[in-house]
Order: C-alpha cells, then structure tokens, then sequence
C-alpha cells in the first residue's frame, strides 16, 4: 500500500515538473520582449514584492513592539 502511494507521489511530482518547465519553455517562446527584458521586469516585481512584504513587516515589528511596551508598562490601579 506504501510503495503504490509512493510511486503516485513521485509520478505526481515528475509531472508538476516537466509541466512546469514545458509552461515555462512556451511563455519565454510566445513572451513578446526579449528574453532580457523579461527578465528585468521579473526581477524588478520580484525586488518591489520583496520591498512590499519587508516594509510590512517593519510596520508589524514596530505595532507589535508598541503593545509589548504597553503591556509592560505598570499600571495605574484605581
């Protein structure tokens, strides 16, 4: 029962593979910029994605941080 599970598992990938590189083959082909530019353009949404989630996460670290100090911080019983 294992062995079946693993050799459908391993097929599975194989084929999300070989599709992949057969999809990505075919968009370079019929992509309508040069390779280079295509590859520029990857790269710069790549680089404001990454900008996007690290300026996110700064956000985040500095609320978080806030309600840590806050929590903390003694409170005034009245």
């Amino acid at each position: 029962m294992r062995r079946i599970n693993m050799k459908r598992m391993f097929g599975f990938l194989i084929g999300i593979l070989v599709g992949g590189l057969v999809g990505s083959t075919i968009a370079l082909l019929m992509a309508p910029e040069s390779g280079e530019q295509l590859r520029g353009m990857i790269r710069a949404r790549g680089e404001n994605f990454f900008n996007d989630v690290r300026h996110a996460a700064d956000e985040r670290r500095i609320e978080l941080r806030h309600q840590l100090e806050s929590m903390r911080a003694p409170r005034a019983e009245g």
